[in-house]
């Protein structure tokens, strides 16, 4: 963990990442962020709850991730303001609804999110559960 902190004071010092958005970011990397505000809308059974993707190729490739839903709402709400003053991450969370994301969340979405089947048979299916 110490090595995240480092690298977030990095990022103060290179002028990536203000103060502010930088303690906020410390508290989560320790285990203290935000845990009222992460509660404050969202049942805690449904922040127990987890987003898994699954990705299942033709070729035998497969994909399985499960990431807890208190972890998604704390990087959604700290994370995507760091990522937008990282000039090699900007372009990828620049067209992100991250209100949306975090309202969907917060509304308890639960369930199928994502199915999806490819031409030449790959699925991927997001399932909050």
């Amino acid at each position: 963990m110490s090595d995240e902190i480092s690298r977030v004071l990095t990022m103060v010092e290179e002028g990536k990442l203000d103060k502010e958005k930088a303690a906020e970011l410390i508290d989560v990397l320790q285990g203290k962020g935000n845990q009222i505000d992460l509660n404050k809308r969202t049942s805690t059974p449904y922040l127990n709850k987890m987003l898994k993707i699954r990705v299942t190729s033709e070729n035998g490739d497969n994909i399985n991730v499960n990431l807890p839903i208190r972890l998604i709402k704390a990087v959604l709400k700290v994370g995507t303001s760091i990522a937008e003053k990282i000039p090699e991450a900007e372009k990828y969370v620049k067209d992100i609804d991250i209100e949306l994301l975090i309202e969907a969340i917060e509304n308890e979405l639960d369930g199928q999110i994502v199915d999806v089947t490819s031409a030449k048979g790959d699925k991927v299916l997001v399932i909050i559960e």
